[in-house]
């Protein structure tokens, strides 16, 4: 009887140990599908300058200090977006992110950033409710009338949202904000594998965004997105 329930046990680990193996083999295979398929839609700041037609850049909004100021990363997308849009590459940005309560808001910092360096208010758009790089695209399409963008945000980050745009059926291009190295980054990487993982099925089955609304075309004025 002892020996018969130290084989089940046996048995039990064997196949838990199969399952674990069977879910890093579909979840690595899909991290490594999203990356392929958007490898190619990544270009560099004067190949993107070159595009024409181009409705937005796209800066995807991350932490902002508790004096108010960007974050590392975020400052970096923002002197990369504000690079792109001094080029050239378009007329307008369109800064997504989280402005869902009161004592943190994303957006007017980003807007703020470059205002403050010499793009004028009604060129800046505001995203209030980029609650995920999921929302961000459905709203740059839905809400703004986005259909080909430049998305910048950093690398690790860019092959995720470049997927969920292009299954949104946006015509995007991605430029890196890669301006040095940034603590916690081994992290971010592992845990970004499981958002494309997570977002492979997001797109998959697209599902309706916290918020929506009337639509505010991004061809139009910038200051229509103000709330202060």
């Amino acid at each position: 009887m002892h020996m018969k329930k130290r084989s089940w046990l046996t048995k039990m680990l064997l196949s838990l140990v199969l399952l674990l193996c069977l879910f890093a083999v579909v979840g690595l295979s899909l991290n490594g599908y999203v990356k392929s398929v958007t490898q190619g839609q990544i270009l560099e700041p004067q190949a993107a300058s070159q595009l024409s037609d181009v409705d937005c850049i796209l800066v995807l909004g991350c932490g902002v200090k508790a004096d108010g100021t960007p974050s590392d990363m975020l400052r970096d997308r923002l002197l990369t977006s504000i690079d792109l849009y001094n080029q050239g590459a378009s007329s307008k940005l369109l800064m997504s992110g989280d402005h869902s309560r009161k004592n943190y808001d994303e957006v007017n910092t980003m807007k703020q950033f470059a205002m403050d360096r010499g793009v004028p208010s009604q060129d800046i758009f505001m995203d209030h409710a980029g609650l995920s790089t999921y929302e961000s695209m459905y709203r740059a399409r839905d809400i703004f009338q986005a259909k080909k963008i430049i998305v910048v945000t950093q690398s690790y980050h860019l092959y995720r949202a470049l997927y969920l745009a292009k299954a949104l059926g946006l015509e995007a291009y991605g430029v890196a904000a890669d301006q040095q190295v940034y603590a916690g980054q081994s992290y971010r990487n592992l845990r970004e594998i499981a958002a494309r993982d997570k977002d492979f099925f997001t797109a998959i089955f697209m599902p309706a965004p916290t918020y929506l609304g009337e639509a505010i075309p991004v061809s139009g004025n910038g200051d229509a997105t103000n709330d202060s």
